[in-house]
C-alpha cells in the first residue's frame, strides 16, 4: 500500500491509533497555518489584488471533492454571461522549464499537470498553470480574462480574492477532522464558515435541491456529479456504460477519492476490477494494459495522461456537474452581487 493510500485509512477512520500518533505534529501544522493566515490580515506577509474579479474554488481538505467538475460547470456558467473566464491552478506535477504557462489542449500534459489540460479541454477558458497565483492571474488577465477562477486556491492568501467556494465531498466530508498529517485538514474545520458558499459534492444518487439556506454559516448547495458514458482514449468515439454490464472490467483511479470513481460505475451494473492508484500517479503503459482482452475505464483526468500509452481497450469516463434549478439559483446570486460589487 502507497502512503497516499495508507494516509487515506488513516484520515477517515480505518487506522486510529496512527491519527493519534500523527497529532503532535499536527498541532504543530494548525500553529503554523494559523500564523501564516494571521500574517496575511495584519499584511506582515502581502497580499495582491489584481484587477479583475476572483473567485477560488477550494477545499481544506487534502485529496478528491469533485472540485474539478464543479469548476468546470462554473466557467460555464460565466462564460454564458458572455464573460471571457480565466482558470488559474498550480500545475501539480508540471515540469515546464518557464511559468506561468498558457495551457491548451495539445500541451503536454508532462509540462502543466493533467488537470490543466482538462480544464483547457472541457472550457472555452483561458488556462494559466504556475506556481505564483498572482502572475497567473495577471497572465490571464492580460490574455483577455474578464473573471479569474482559482483552483484549489483556499489556502494561496498572496491573490486576493472577491468570493470563496469551498467544495466537501458528501461521502467521506471532513474525514476525523484533525489537521495534517493526523487528519486530512488543511485548515481548521472552523474555515467552513467563513466562505461564500459551500458546494456538496454527490455521485450517482438522485439530484435533490440542498434546501440549505440555513440560519447558521454560508449557504450550501448540492453538486451531484453524474457520469456521462464512455470516450475512447485514442479515437474519441463514445458508448453507453450500459454496452459494459455483464462484462469483466477493469477500472482504473489514480485521483484523490478513487473509491467515489469505482462506486459509481458499481451502481450503473459494472462488474469491475479495482486498480487504485496514488492521487496524480505518472501513468506507465505497464500501469494500465492488464494480461487480458477486457476493456479499461479510467477517470478524464487519468485519461490526459494515457493518450499515447493507450490502445482500444482504454476508455476515458467523463464526469459532468449537475445543480438543481434552487441551487443553481444561489450560485446565480453570488455571481450576480461579485459582479455588481467589482464592477
Amino acid at each position: 500500500m502507497g502512503l497516499d493510500r495508507y494516509l487515506q485509512r488513516v484520515w477517515y477512520g480505518k487506522a486510529q491509533i496512527s491519527s493519534l500518533l500523527l497529532l503532535p505534529l499536527s498541532w504543530l501544522f494548525g500553529l503554523l497555518a494559523a500564523t501564516r493566515r494571521v500574517a496575511f490580515r495584519a499584511d506582515l506577509f502581502k497580499s495582491v489584488r489584481v484587477t479583475q474579479p476572483v473567485i477560488v474554488i477550494g477545499n481544506i481538505t487534502v485529496g478528491g471533492t469533485g472540485k474539478t467538475p464543479f469548476t468546470i460547470w462554473l466557467a460555464h456558467q460565466i462564460s454564458a454571461r458572455g464573460l471571457r473566464v480565466g482558470i488559474v491552478l498550480r500545475g501539480y506535477g508540471g515540469n515546464s522549464s518557464t511559468w506561468p504557462r498558457r495551457v491548451t489542449a495539445d500541451t503536454p500534459w508532462e509540462e502543466v499537470g493533467d488537470e490543466a489540460i482538462l480544464y483547457a479541454m472541457r472550457t472555452s477558458a483561458i488556462v494559466i498553470a504556475g506556481p505564483d497565483r498572482v502572475e497567473d492571474a495577471r497572465e490571464a488577465i492580460a490574455a483577455g480574462a474578464q473573471i479569474v477562477l482559482s483552483d484549489d486556491g483556499l489556502q494561496h492568501y498572496r491573490l486576493q480574492r472577491d468570493a470563496e467556494i469551498l467544495v466537501i465531498d458528501e461521502q467521506r466530508a471532513l474525514g476525523n477532522r484533525r489537521l495534517l498529517p493526523a487528519g486530512p485538514l488543511r485548515e481548521s474545520y472552523e474555515r467552513c464558515n467563513e466562505v461564500d458558499l459551500r458546494v456538496i459534492t454527490r455521485r450517482g444518487s438522485a439530484l435533490q435541491p440542498s434546501h440549505a439556506a440555513s440560519d447558521f454559516g454560508p449557504p450550501v448547495v448540492l453538486a451531484r456529479a453524474g457520469i456521462l458514458g464512455a470516450v475512447h482514449v485514442r479515437d474519441g468515439a463514445q458508448r453507453p456504460l450500459s454496452e459494459f454490464r455483464g462484462k469483466r472490467i477493469h477500472a482504473l483511479a489514480a485521483v484523490g477519492h478513487p473509491e467515489a470513481f469505482f462506486g459509481a460505475l458499481r451502481e450503473l451494473g459494472l462488474d469491475i476490477e479495482e486498480h487504485p492508484l496514488d492521487d496524480h500517479a505518472k501513468l506507465r503503459r505497464e500501469d494500465i494494459v492488464f494480461d487480458d482482452d477486457a476493456p479499461v475505464l479510467m477517470t478524464e483526468k487519468d485519461a490526459v495522461k494515457c493518450r499515447a500509452i493507450s490502445d482500444e481497450r482504454h476508455w476515458a469516463v467523463p464526469l459532468q456537474v449537475e445543480l438543481s434549478d434552487h441551487d443553481a439559483a444561489i450560485v446565480s446570486t453570488l455571481l450576480e452581487r461579485l459582479l455588481r460589487d467589482t464592477g
